[in-house]
């Protein structure tokens, strides 16, 4: 038991050695590479301490001792940082979405600007109406208050005398059309007789079983297609309705704006922020004399048009003369268009009841005004008002109509040009206003006529947001 209990402790005692021994070459390996280390980057990095310069971070070995991967040397290359995303997208790419978006934005406000003008297009075309009627009489009504008459007075009597025009206008065209009816009814038989025996003499070879053919095929849709024309006149019901409302929103609207419509328009700019009013009150008086120089002058074509064609095709003999003029003159409110397919009517009515020959003659009367229109009156009357190219117009004019019917295609060339006129005073006002802050020495004299910053009611002295002018 001795003998094994000595050898057990002498075997501990080997093993103990053996492991001093290990652990000192271990050292001993360690302290030469330390020295090589020193020896070839002249710095040694102690135990657990910071990397040596030019080195990488390492986390310390197990024991607390520095680890063994050497420093990179200093000859090494850099490696360049990674550049940010958006540094790494070329230029023009960037500047190209960054426009899209602001276009996306902006064709998405336009969508629901759309989409909400066409669910309350009653209210919006009243309105467009009423500003049109209170553009045509507020002169009237400012004539008066010059004249001394109250202002409540003298609203009251432009009001009905236009609503007394309006009315009489529409029972002039109501009995003319009443008075010549039955006229009316026999030039049409006649007339449609005589085109049928001008397509049986003409050089189409039209027989008349093909002319009779034609007139069984109209007797047989009418009776067939009686629910979808029954339909038809319900909607015709519902439309006249609904002109009739949008009429008398429109009276209500006019009445309102002619008396109060300085302190409606104060109210509005007050909606602005205070930075933006004193250019809006600048632009407002100006896109009002636009709108006023536009009715006044398609006022003024739209009779000269009546009046001319007209009386020509009066002297021609076709009937319903007077109800065509009106017509005509209505149409005329659409610029480019509205006369053209007005005109169009007069030369049908003409092509129904007397032949081929005096339709001719009354397209030539419609050519012939509209040519003296166009390259005459369109530019001496309404060139100064409406600054829009003809291709612009005619754009309008398709955008309004596919949007709200006839009541766009009318409002739509008014709200171009104003438009354009608003936008052009804001470039320039914005323009001058950066040059005055500027200094005087950068472009002369200050702003001066009707683009100057005085020009502004709200940039006079003694005024500012949320101070109307005087005398508002």
């Amino acid at each position: 038991m001795r003998e094994w209990r000595t050898g057990w402790i002498a075997g501990l005692t080997r093993l103990a050695r053996h492991l001093d021994e290990r652990r000192a070459a271990a050292e001993r390996e360690e302290e030469e590479l330390e020295q090589a280390e020193e020896a070839v980057y002249g710095a040694r990095r102690p135990a657990g301490g910071p990397p040596a310069p030019g080195g990488a971070a390492a986390a310390p070995a197990p024991g607390g001792t520095a680890p063994t991967v050497p420093a990179p040397p200093g000859y090494a290359p850099a490696v360049p940082a990674r550049p940010e995303p958006a540094g790494a997208v070329p230029w023009g790419m960037r500047v190209a979405a960054e426009v899209g978006w602001r276009l996306l934005v902006l064709a998405a406000t336009v969508w629901v600007l759309m989409k909400v003008i066409s669910s309350i297009t009653l209210v919006v075309l009243a309105f467009a109406a009423a500003l049109l009627l209170t553009a045509l009489l507020q002169p009237t009504v400012a004539w008066l208050r010059r004249a001394g008459v109250p202002r409540g007075l003298a609203t009251a009597i432009t009001f009905i005398a236009g609503l007394a025009g309006v009315g009489l206008a529409g029972w002039f065209v109501v009995w003319q059309v009443v008075e010549n009816a039955d006229n009316f009814s026999s030039s049409l038989q006649g007339g449609i007789a005589e085109l049928k025996r001008w397509l049986l003499n003409s050089p189409f070879h039209v027989t008349e079983a093909q002319i009779n053919n034609i007139a069984d095929n109209l007797s047989e849709a009418v009776g067939t297609n009686t629910e979808q024309l029954t339909s038809a006149g319900l909607a015709g019901v519902t439309a006249v309705v609904e002109f009739l409302s949008g009429m008398l929103l429109a009276a209500f609207s006019t009445l309102f704006l002619l008396y109060d419509g300085r302190r409606i328009w104060h109210w509005v700019l007050k909606l602005f922020p205070a930075a933006a009013r004193a250019g809006l009150s600048g632009a407002g008086p100006r896109a009002w004399r636009t709108l006023t120089s536009y009715v006044r002058g398609t006022v003024v074509i739209a009779l000269i048009d009546a009046i001319f064609i007209g009386t020509g095709i009066w002297l021609l003999g076709v009937p319903l003369a007077v109800p065509l003029a009106v017509i005509i003159f209505l149409g005329s409110f659409v610029p480019l268009v509205g006369a053209v397919v007005s005109g169009a009517l007069a030369v049908v009515v003409a092509l129904v009841t007397d032949g081929p020959f005096l339709a001719l003659m009354v397209l030539a009367v419609v050519l012939g005004v509209q040519q003296i229109e166009g390259h005459v009156l369109q530019p001496l009357i309404l060139g100064r008002a409406v600054k829009v190219h003809p291709l612009g117009v005619v754009l309008a004019v398709t955008t309004g109509s596919m949007v709200a019917g006839i009541g766009g295609a009318v409002v739509a060339v008014p709200v171009v040009a104003v438009t354009n006129t608003v936008v052009g005073y804001l470039r320039r006002y914005s323009e001058e206003t950066r040059l005055r802050a500027a200094g005087p020495d950068v472009h002369g004299p200050g702003p001066h006529g009707a683009t100057g910053i005085e020009a502004s009611d709200w940039a006079r002295p003694g005024t500012g947001p949320g101070k109307p002018p005087a005398g508002a």
